[in-house]
């Protein structure tokens, strides 16, 4: 590979990571259009080579979530159940439905998250007071803040949607379950990323081992992009603590709206 590519491919990696580790969404919605525009890739390759990539970002903000005690993992192994479940059954789907119809449903509802995201900027879930179920402590104002999760069996119900845009696309489910666990379940946006962080690695790990065991992993590109995103995620996780949750909630809405507008560009066949 060119060095010049070389060079991109790794600073569009170590975008992509500190994105998915800061917003807990994996980066892939960094790497699919990259990786089919700018070095020419085919779906499927990039697909795999992007899963790579969150496998690797997941792997070290995932970790780092977790050891904060940010992630819930509990919550996190729960909805992996419908996340799983939602992959198979996307798999599925996908073949008897135009993909442009699905694209355009995903993309409607990621642009009323975002809108609810900007309505809600200025609250969020979880208290300081009281006795609550789970708790964490805030990396930047270092309050400690309590929570209760709600709707448990419909969480997990609703990442079945996750799983499948994320078996679909090759992005990854994190647009859409850190909404589900923030405005249906209940969980403060900064736990729903990290747990999002937490949870995707464990998907895009079984998808690439697939694509691994069929030959379809691009080496070359795969391992540039997991080191790119490694390094991204290092900056994602420590920048992580210096956004307020009102921030958090209107830049996510930003990655929303991007995510919505990629995925019409696709289902117009401009990506």
């Amino acid at each position: 590979m060119d060095p010049v590519m070389i060079a991109l491919l790794l600073a569009v990696s170590v975008l992509a990571g500190l994105l998915g580790a800061l917003f807990g969404i994996g980066g892939g919605i960094i790497f699919i259009p990259v990786l089919t525009i700018g070095f020419g890739l085919s779906a499927t390759e990039a697909a795999a080579v992007s899963l790579v990539g969150i496998v690797a970002t997941s792997a070290g903000s995932g970790a780092y979530y977790a050891e904060k005690k940010v992630a819930n993992v509990r919550l996190g192994l729960l909805l992996e159940v419908g996340t799983t479940l939602g992959a198979i059954v996307g798999a599925f789907v996908a073949v008897m439905i135009e993909d442009w119809i699905l694209m355009v449903v995903f993309s409607v509802l990621l642009l009323i998250n975002a809108y609810r995201m900007v309505r809600s900027r200025g609250r969020d879930c979880g208290s300081a007071e009281g006795e609550h179920e789970f708790w964490f402590t805030d990396m930047k104002s270092g309050e400690r803040i309590g929570y209760d999760v709600s709707h448990k069996v419909g969480g997990t119900i609703a990442c079945i949607a996750a799983g499948a845009y994320s078996s679909m696309t090759g992005v990854g489910g994190g647009v859409i379950k850190v909404p589900i666990m923030n405005a249906y379940m209940g969980v403060p946006l900064k736990a729903a990323t990290a747990t999002s962080s937490y949870m995707i690695g464990i998907t895009a790990f079984s998808g690439a081992i697939i694509y691994l065991l069929s030959g379809q992993i691009l080496l070359e590109y795969a391992a540039y992009v997991a080191i790119g995103a490694y390094i991204g995620m290092f900056a994602g996780t420590h920048i992580s603590k210096y956004f307020d949750t009102a921030s958090l909630k209107k830049y996510f809405a930003i990655v929303l709206v991007a995510s919505a507008v990629s995925m019409l560009l696709e289902a117009g066949g401009v990506l």
